[in-house]
């Protein structure tokens, strides 16, 4: 049986390269094409040493990581070792990954065992595996597509999921349990008692929230300026805070201090013994994966085992 070696040996190329294109992508770092096209001809090179006196060593595992060490260090560089190391193992993530793919694929389209693997090994002898060069083929516009689309979605989700809180807080009687992000960008405070504030929104617990407080955040400008009045209670609680937004550089909200505020985090617990609440009327998330927006100094309160807060 006749044997393409060139026509594997570019299979095997295209191959090298989509992984190092893949890592790249996964890594997010910026490579210039040649170096990518450079580290999949350096391990294709194993394709041709396979017929020459050198394949006894070749084939030995420890020389194809060798051949993988060189890859990353010509796609990459070296800037540390544990840069280094990162790439390496992101390579071989990247290969077992589609390997698995590939061996999914394999049986997938394997009707009758015996006669599929006669026609696929003589397609593997002659010119390489057809799904292999169907996936190359498809594999580099779609990364390309992934990687312009889709990795910093998945990379913000993940950010956004890292962050979020159970936030329990209490007024009177109402106890109220939201779901808060931990936002480093929020960097309000009182700006007497260096007291930090969360912002949390009503949309989905005004029906249970006290008329003082709702006449706060409905009406809180002319609360502040005296044209309308609440009770006593109130208004030792609430403190007038200066906020700057974009195309507003002074501001005046209302921030009330809560009877209890606890926050949960990855199953640690943790009371916020100060802080503040400002409240908003307006939904503080598009998609309501949160509503309330968590100053990143209320983490570091004290932490509290769950039997406390039952006893």
């Amino acid at each position: 049986m006749a044997i393409y070696l060139d026509v594997i040996w570019l299979l095997n190329f295209l191959f090298d390269s989509l992984l190092l294109y893949l890592t790249a992508i996964v890594l997010k770092r910026q490579v210039p094409v040649w170096r990518i096209l450079i580290g999949g001809l350096i391990g294709s090179l194993i394709i041709l040493f396979a017929i020459t006196p050198f394949s006894v060593y070749t084939s030995h595992p420890i020389s194809k990581l060798l051949f993988s060490v060189v890859m990353i260090l010509t796609v990459f560089g070296y800037k540390k070792f544990r840069y280094f190391l990162s790439g390496l193992m992101t390579f071989y993530f990247a290969t077992f990954l589609i390997g698995g793919t590939l061996i999914g694929a394999h049986y997938f389209v394997q009707f009758d065992f015996e006669m599929s693997s006669s026609v696929l090994l003589a397609s593997v002898r002659g010119f390489g595996d057809p799904i292999s060069w169907l996936f190359v083929m498809l594999g580099f516009p779609l990364a390309w597509h992934f990687s312009k689309r889709n990795v910093e979605g998945i990379e913000m989700t993940k950010i956004k999921y890292d962050q979020m809180v159970q936030v329990s807080f209490q007024f009177g009687n109402k106890k109220f349990s939201i779901r808060g992000l931990v936002d480093s960008g929020n960097q309000v405070y009182d700006p007497i008692s260096r007291v930090p504030v969360m912002f949390v929104s009503l949309h989905k617990i005004i029906a249970d929230i006290p008329n003082d407080l709702l006449l706060l955040t409905e009406n809180a400008e002319a609360v502040i300026y005296g044209t309308e009045k609440v009770s006593e209670e109130w208004e030792s609680k609430m403190r007038i805070i200066p906020y700057k937004v974009v195309g507003k550089e002074h501001q005046l909200i209302i921030a009330v201090k809560p009877e209890e505020l606890l926050i949960e985090r990855e199953g640690e617990l943790t009371a916020v013994e100060k802080g503040l609440i400002s409240f908003t009327k307006q939904p503080l998330s598009s998609d309501d994966s949160f509503d309330c927006i968590v100053h990143p100094k209320m983490l570091t309160g004290k932490k509290i085992l769950q039997s406390e807060l039952v006893s």
